[in-house]
């Protein structure tokens, strides 16, 4: 994380030294340094007001550049920051200007399917799923049509699996257990064995899955698998939701399989890690 803040603070001093073609070039380059460190912020370290700022700075230098499609990602991630925090008037008009900007583009399907899903998160977050379903769908829609445009390079977070594991913690949070544990599991199934973080996001939902649906044995072995991965690749976002599996949990609490669970789940690392973001 210190080194991409260090790269982008390099490309902001170097940015008022060029002009020109090579002012705009670097000035891609400083908002693809400023996103990913805000996406690290908020997704990894849960550092919402840091990334906040992040996002701006790179908005700044996407403005510089005058590219459109990355104004669009950083507008729409920063939709992320109120729609997880219940502002959903805020999410939506943050998501308003990145569909504004995408029109600017061109912009692919897979960009326009993520524009969907990220505010179906936002608003499941709201508690609005039967709304996040429907943008759910149109994003499938979108994917299956498909555009003559192709993605920027710098999009390589999103894929037809992705827009699945949205889907699943949608239907999870709507209360569609079967229809959630059917995506979910085809999601586990479909997921490249390099996205660890992603898995730990999908083990946790489909473990509040099996606990919603009284499967409290099974919950607690994908709670296990999660932190497994989670040793491996500390990711907060993750560790929040295998919390919540534990919360959902609380009337198996004296059980020896959810005490196991709590004992991974308190470890010295682990505590350790959910505290030093």
């Amino acid at each position: 994380m210190q080194a991409v803040i260090e790269h982008a603070a390099l490309g902001t001093t170097l940015l008022g030294e060029t002009s020109g073609v090579a002012r705009r070039v670097l000035a891609t380059a400083l908002a693809e340094s400023h996103l990913l460190a805000g996406r690290i912020q908020f997704f990894d370290l849960r550092q919402a007001d840091q990334a906040d700022t992040m996002y701006l700075r790179a908005l700044q230098a996407a403005g510089e550049a005058d590219d459109a499609l990355l104004g669009t990602a950083i507008l729409a991630h920063m939709a992320f920051i109120p729609g997880w925090a219940g502002r959903r008037d805020e999410a939506v008009e943050r998501m308003v200007a990145a569909r504004t900007y995408a029109r600017r583009g061109p912009a692919s399907a897979e960009l326009l399917a993520w524009l969907d899903a990220v505010e179906a998160e936002c608003l499941t977050r709201c508690g609005d799923q039967r709304g996040a379903l429907a943008l759910l769908r149109r994003a499938e829609d979108t994917l299956a049509v498909g555009s003559e445009h192709l993605s920027p390079d710098w999009f390589t977070w999103f894929s037809p699996v992705r827009l699945a594991a949205f889907k699943g913690n949608t239907e999870l949070a709507a209360g569609h257990l079967p229809q959630a544990h059917t995506t979910l599991r085809r999601v586990l199934d479909e997921l490249p064995a390099t996205d660890g973080k992603q898995r730990i996001v999908v083990l946790a939902d489909l473990a509040a899955v099996e606990a919603a649906s009284g499967d409290y044995l099974t919950a607690c072995g994908l709670a296990e698998q999660a932190l497994d991965q989670l040793a491996a690749t500390w990711y907060a976002t993750g560790m929040d939701r295998v919390r919540d599996v534990r919360r959902a949990l609380a009337r198996w609490q004296d059980s020896a399989e959810v005490r196991r669970l709590d004992d991974r789940l308190y470890s010295w690392g682990a505590t350790l890690s959910s505290l030093q973001r």
